[in-house]
């Protein structure tokens, strides 16, 4: 991964969480809160874990971890609470993402687990591909979720981002 890589990808997380959230406004609360089956049981919770997962993974990366002792924990009740806290961490994964440097992506991070409280170490590339990874992964969760009760997310590939689109064109 290249530093730019990582800022367009910092760009589709948000552009991407943008969609998600207009799209389940959709919704009722108790539909968004209503126990699916997914991992993290409903949309409410798995977008919760995802904003916790991204608080915890960025605190890593600059150095101020954030504390949690589980990856289920509810950041917010409140889904607007919920959105606006996604809004401002989007936009702090941004400012990081466009700080990166190659420099800094080969080198090292180090932490300790949440889920396994042991040392952890890995090429700074590989965790911040894992923590893009990881918010695919989850936001995929939830489009399905969002489906199957009707409500259709729209393109979501990364090749539509548009800064992606208008490099590529011609």
């Amino acid at each position: 991964m290249l530093a730019k890589q990582a800022n367009d990808m910092a760009s589709y997380n948000r552009l991407m969480n943008e969609k998600l959230y207009a799209a389940c406004t959709q919704l009722s609360d108790e539909q968004r809160k209503r126990d699916c089956g997914a991992f993290f049981k409903s949309i409410h919770g798995t977008l919760n874990h995802l904003l916790l997962a991204d608080k915890i993974w960025l605190g890593r990366f600059v150095g101020q971890p954030y504390a949690a002792t589980r990856l289920d924990v509810e950041l917010h009740e409140d889904f607007d609470a919920l959105r606006m806290d996604r809004e401002v961490e989007d936009a702090r994964i941004l400012q990081w993402a466009g700080a990166l440097t190659n420099d800094v992506l080969v080198g090292e991070l180090r932490y300790n687990s949440v889920v396994n409280p042991a040392p952890r170490k890995y090429e700074m590339w590989v965790a911040v591909t894992h923590f893009f990874n990881h918010q695919t992964h989850h936001r995929g969760q939830v489009t399905t979720l969002l489906s199957q009760m009707g409500v259709d997310v729209g393109v979501t590939d990364f090749l539509m981002l548009p800064d992606v689109v208008e490099r590529n064109a011609n």
